[in-house]
């Protein structure tokens, strides 16, 4: 075979035979598939009559017409809310869901169908709202929740030493299980996971409660809705509400129409206890005292050009060493008096003063403090002393500074010969000298006032006792004469003298001071005498000459009250409201004071007199008033269980329906300033009988007002406005707002240092007269204390959904399922355990 056919013999047939394999493999293959398509056109061969041309034209043209899906605007039955509430709907689809669908699809059918569920939900929602009365949640039920969450802080805040924020939220959430006993929010107020799959549980209820079943049962949709429901508007909106920085910025805009106070802030500044609200509040005064003097430059620049600047420095800088060292020394003493050290404290006060003595006084300053070489040295010694320096060290030379700044021509002297002066006096309004004027004979003269008050006599009109005071006035003219005069006021003159002068200039209400009233014994000798040195010292400060100088029109209104005349009055809008107010409560009150008065000291007996006044008390008051006493239910709980470790609302009596609004408010009253404490007795009965009172002969009306007061809340125009408010801080200008940055730590502490005064600051005087400033101030700051823990906030918000929605749902099961999806809380188990061991243990 090789000799005759060759070598490539072999390659050529195994070529041949792989063709022929091909070839019969590809043949097979093309004839099993005809055979294939032949016997699947067999099986699809229908035996019915062929379709007409016509119908199948018209499922042609059905299938490339888009479906109309008509949408009803309607949805709560106003049209002051619906308008708004449509505009909330189109801007939150554009913004939230338009922006990515368009990428993925043009068919508006989708959009739509949205946009209908999302009514239907709305429709829904409102038809359930206008069936529930809305009264007894906001009357009762939303204060018993925010009064409860009270009083499991202060049962927190009791168990610790220190306000620390970890062991307060621990404390906290154990206070609560022993208070619900059955349900404790720890895990969703903690856990973000756990918090979002609360939200989840909770929105699929309400989707089911709310949407139509087809789209309810639709998963898709179900889950869709869900998500947005959960993670983009309920949780973002629980972080809002609960962050501490938001509320505090919420409580000054809702007491921004009050001035702050002064005296207040200072309060707050001196019981503060955070490092970080004292720095912050120094940082921003030293850039306030930086931005003034930059603007008062005429003084640095007068000194510079006299080249005496460092002398000026030199004293400001000792005035503010001085002011440090003293606080610093109060510090060591306390640390002494509890056995801690203060070394780091002693090294840094010597080092400040070594500072202020290189930069002004030492050889190396430049420039130089010109002072004699002396008391350099002396100082000098001083500082190289073992020891710390004391806060006087500088004092000598600064007073030898001041002087040569004082009577040196080139300094002060000159300086009030300068423009500069002049202009300094304009800037301040100080340009004009005033000029005082007793009588109206047109004397332009200046003169000086000099009084003596004293208390004349008591006086009763009608049955009207008061206190009359005699002032004695004397006036030096200017050519040497004097003229003296009396003049009488009573109390309520000075007071109208006081609202007057402070209505015209404003900046007075934080520098005068007049003394307060007084409900109970304002005749007796004791308390005559001291309000006597207190208006005393008032009318000095009014009569001061800086006083004068910076007020110069404030004269005409001094002597017009101080003449020997009749003093006409002339009270504010202001007082006319508070006199509205406060006249139908006169009788009633002196009444009160009548049977509080004679208050003796051993408990027996002032207990035995209270009853007996309280009898003649209720005979004066009349039958009608006698009957509505009686009505009045005590404020006692209704079980056996310790009335600390249950809600508040536990003290209502269910049988009586009277004054609930009015009561749950007083039971609030009791929570925010901790009546019930053991020394407190005396505040505590006079708080009782004033409340006794108080809904005995105004219950009705107080009542009534809160009720038309949550009626007026809740009125459709009031909603629109809401409603109105949302769609503009949310998209302003029909634009959706950008996420605001977050605030920096210095402006958050700020706001909680401003926060808290401004809580303070609108206290009135009479509730601090009733249970006590001290106690006043702790109330308050209990309440604020509350409010800076963000995982109990988060625990308010949620009590506070889950009562609107047991309110909103009341036919469905919520309660039981609340505690349910709490029931993953560890804290609830351990308590259950421990109450069924110590059930056996009995």
């Amino acid at each position: 075979f090789l000799i005759t056919f060759g070598p490539f013999a072999i390659f050529y047939l195994a070529f041949y035979i792989c063709c022929v394999v091909g070839g019969g493999f590809a043949v097979t293959l093309l004839f099993g598939k005809t055979n294939s398509e032949r016997h699947l056109e067999k099986c699809e061969h229908s035996y019915l009559p062929a379709t007409q041309t016509g119908i199948l034209k018209t499922l042609d043209e059905m299938r490339l017409e888009q479906k109309p899906i008509k949408i009803d605007r309607r949805l709560t039955g106003s049209n002051y809310i619906d308008e708004p509430l449509q505009q909330v709907i189109q801007f939150a689809l554009r913004d939230y869901i338009q922006y990515w669908y368009y990428t993925l699809s043009e068919d508006e059918s989708f959009l739509l169908e949205i946009r209908q569920t999302v009514q239907n939900a709305l429709v829904q929602f409102s038809t359930r709202s206008k069936e529930v009365d809305w009264q007894p949640y906001f009357t009762t039920r939303l204060v018993d929740d925010f009064a409860t969450h009270l009083r499991v802080f202060r049962k927190a805040q009791d168990r610790l030493e220190r306000d620390l924020s970890e062991e307060m939220v621990e404390s906290f959430f154990e206070a609560e299980v022993e208070m619900e006993r059955s349900v404790c929010r720890d895990v969703v107020c903690t856990s973000l996971k756990d918090e979002e799959g609360f939200l989840r549980d909770l929105c699929e209820v309400l989707l089911y409660l709310l949407l139509p079943p087809g789209d309810f049962h639709n998963k898709n949709m179900r889950y869709f809705l869900r998500e947005i429901l959960a993670r983009g508007v309920l949780l973002p909106l629980v972080n809002q509400l609960s962050d501490p920085d938001y509320i505090n910025q919420f409580v000054i805009w809702m007491i921004r129409d009050s001035s702050c106070n002064y005296e207040a802030f200072m309060n707050i500044l001196k019981l503060t206890d955070k490092v970080s609200e004292l720095e912050a509040v120094k940082d921003k005064a030293l850039e306030e005292l930086q931005y003034l003097r930059s603007l008062d430059t005429a003084g640095d620049d007068y000194m510079q050009a006299a080249g005496a600047q460092a002398e000026l420095f030199f004293w400001l800088t000792v005035e503010g060493y001085r002011v440090t060292a003293q606080q610093q020394l109060e510090v060591m003493e306390g640390w002494q008096k509890d056995g801690k050290k203060g070394g780091s404290t002693q090294g840094l006060l010597k080092a400040a003063a070594l500072g202020v003595y290189e930069q002004y006084l030492s050889d190396k300053a430049s420039p130089r403090v010109q002072v004699d070489e002396v008391s350099v040295v002396k100082l000098r010694e001083k500082l190289q002393k073992e020891g710390d320096p004391t806060p006087e060290i500088f004092d000598e030379i600064q007073r030898k500074v001041y002087d040569m700044m004082l009577r040196d021509e080139r300094y002060y002297p000159s300086f009030r010969q300068s423009p500069l002066y002049i202009r300094m006096l304009a800037e301040l309004d100080m340009l004009k000298e005033p000029s005082y004027r007793g009588s109206d004979d047109g004397d332009g003269g200046t003169h000086t006032l000099e009084f003596r008050l004293v208390i004349s006599r008591v006086c009763n009109d009608h049955g009207k006792t008061y206190a009359l005071y005699a002032i004695t006035v004397c006036r030096r003219n200017h050519d040497g004469s004097e003229d003296s005069w009396k003049t009488y006021r009573r109390y309520s003159d000075f007071h109208d003298f006081h609202m007057r002068i402070t209505e015209q200039f404003e900046n007075l209400m934080s520098i005068l001071k007049l003394p307060g009233k007084k409900t109970f014994n304002n005749m007796d000798r004791d308390f005559l005498e001291k309000r006597k040195k207190d208006l005393n010292a008032y009318l000095q400060l009014l009569l001061n000459p800086e006083m004068m100088k910076a007020y110069p029109t404030l004269v005409h209104y001094v002597y017009d009250f101080l003449e020997n005349k009749q003093y006409s009055k002339g009270k504010g809008d202001f007082a006319r409201k508070m006199d509205t107010f406060v006249n139908p409560l006169r009788s009633s009150m002196r009444n009160v004071s009548n049977a509080v008065k004679r208050l003796p000291d051993s408990l027996a007996e002032g207990m035995n007199t209270a009853a007996d006044n309280m009898g003649r008390m209720s005979e004066k008051l009349g039958q009608d008033i006698k009957q509505s006493m009686f009505k009045v239910p005590p404020l006692l709980p209704k079980s056996n269980v310790d009335p600390e470790h249950c809600r508040v609302s536990a003290q209502l009596d269910d049988n009586v329906d009277d004054n609930i609004p009015l009561r749950v408010m007083l039971l609030l009253m009791d929570e925010v300033f901790d009546l019930k404490e053991r020394n407190q007795w005396l505040r505590r009965n006079i708080k009782n009988l004033l409340q006794q009172l108080i809904r005995a002969t105004y219950g009705d009306t107080i009542n009534r007002k809160i009720v038309d007061h949550v009626d007026f809340m809740t009125a459709p125009e009031q909603v629109a406005d809401y409603v109105k408010k949302f769609r503009d801080s949310y998209w302003p200008n029909g634009i959706l707002a950008e996420s605001p940055p977050r605030r920096d730590k210095n402006i958050r502490m700020r706001t909680r240092v401003a926060a808290k005064t401004n809580l303070l600051g609108i206290m009135p005087d009479e509730l601090k007269h009733i249970i006590g400033a001290d106690t006043t101030r702790k109330g308050i700051l209990r309440v604020f204390d509350m409010f800076q823990h963000g995982p109990m906030n988060r625990r308010l918000v949620y009590v506070l959904l889950e009562g609107f929605l047991e309110t909103m749902f009341p036919q469905y099961k919520f309660p039981e399922l609340f505690v349910k999806l709490h029931s993953r809380s560890p804290r609830t188990a351990r308590y259950t355990q421990k109450l069924k061991s110590t059930s056996l243990k009995r």
